[in-house]
């Protein structure tokens, strides 16, 4: 079949196309054609340098960085990324703009934590809190931000959406990576949960929370989240629970293999992760039996080497789903979760994640039939022959 665009739309799917003589053609007989992919917890300020880099480093740095960064996930076939915290407004501005190539933004801005939450980075001397004392500056500059209390949490939520935000994130459960939450710690009380939805509501968008356990995830649910992050140590009555809300998993394939994160051995976040990659192996295959909306993304986070792997973590997904499963994963069914930011959503021409007419022309013609072999995927650099985001060609190999 052939496929015309025009602009940056899909005007026109069929067998007998008619088209101007000025119209370009691309020949990609023998191969096949895909959505572009999406990653639906990225980190573009963060995921090319270490932790000691992040925290003591300025904003600009964090984005020149990151736009090299995003550079190379468009070039691996990723046209769209749901940014899951930090200040990236300016670097999705010029991105839409052209000054810098790399896959469309949808910002969540400043991550909000409790304090002892999953984003509080402040330095284990830093309590008791002066009221007084001035933000940190990664909390000046909207990365992150530690907001207890309802008025407090209401005070940043707003904020962030101020900025533009297109959804908002806040840490409801304990992490890996961070200092003084274990796994099972459930962040901000329900009260403090609803009032940010709410919030968010108001502004006609949703919420997505990093959480791993049941009791937070159930409360943090409950209060009306709809993206749970992570979520590796669910158990199937909260899995039920959210099919029954239609709250979307956004879960990451990370296992103790090749590609894990490099804790330190003996360190409290390596006894962390491998307690949260003993879950991967359980909780997805319950998700598909559910029927939960499962969406992918990496959170690739403070290592280069890690981020540049980022289209091999589709493959991972080959173990628990069949390859059309795994694919609608990063392309229709992450396209679906970002509608659910409606008018904040700052691409409205189309929908994003699909070959079809009327959609975002964000395509990927590989070399073979990834729905045969998934393996494909992971390798864009030998099998994505041409890469097209928004209409234009950024990779043409034919």
């Amino acid at each position: 079949t052939d496929v015309l665009i025009e602009g940056n739309l899909i005007k026109q799917i069929g067998s007998d196309i008619e088209v101007q003589g000025d119209t370009e053609l691309i020949d990609a007989g023998g191969k096949t054609l895909i959505p572009g992919l999406i990653d639906m917890h990225w980190h573009s300020a963060f995921n090319s340098m270490s932790v000691a880099v992040g925290l003591n480093s300025d904003l600009a740095y964090h984005l020149l960085v990151g736009a090299k960064s995003n550079e190379k996930a468009l070039l691996r076939g990723f046209t769209t990324v749901r940014d899951m915290a930090g200040n990236v407004f300016s670097l999705k501005r010029l991105t839409d703009a052209g000054v810098y190539d790399g896959p469309r933004i949808f910002p969540s801005g400043p991550a909000i934590s409790q304090t002892s939450g999953h984003s509080d980075f402040r330095a284990a001397t830093a309590v008791p809190v002066d009221p007084g004392a001035p933000l940190t500056y990664v909390e000046r500059i909207g990365h992150f931000v530690v907001a207890d209390g309802v008025p407090d949490v209401l005070l940043r939520t707003r904020e962030a959406l101020r900025m533009g935000a297109t959804q908002i994130k806040i840490m409801s459960g304990g992490g890996v990576s961070s200092n003084y939450d274990p796994l099972d710690v459930t962040q901000y009380t329900i009260e403090e949960t609803e009032a940010a939805v709410a919030a968010a509501g108001d502004w006609n968008t949703y919420f997505a929370t990093h959480v791993f356990t049941d009791q937070s995830a159930r409360r943090a649910i409950a209060a009306g989240v709809m993206s749970v992050e992570h979520g590796h140590l669910l158990t199937e009555p909260t899995l039920r629970l959210m099919k029954e809300k239609g709250a979307f998993l956004s879960m990451q394939p990370i296992l103790d293999d090749e590609d894990a994160i490099p804790f330190a051995e003996g360190s409290e976040n390596r006894r962390k992760f491998i307690q949260v990659t003993e879950g991967t192996n359980r909780v997805y295959p319950l998700a598909r039996e559910i029927g939960v909306k499962t969406v992918f993304g990496t959170d690739a986070l403070f290592d280069a080497e890690l981020a540049e792997k980022q289209a091999k973590f589709i493959t991972k997904l080959g173990r628990w789903y069949t390859p059309v499963e795994a694919l609608r994963q990063a392309t229709s069914t992450a396209g679906e979760l970002l509608a659910l930011s409606g008018p904040r959503n700052p691409y409205q021409d189309g929908p994003l994640g699909v070959v079809k007419e009327g959609a975002y022309a964000d395509l990927i013609i590989v070399d073979g039939n990834p729905l045969e072999n998934l393996d494909l995927v992971g390798d864009p650099a030998r099998n994505f022959v041409l890469i097209m985001k928004d209409g234009v060609v950024y990779k043409n190999q034919l």
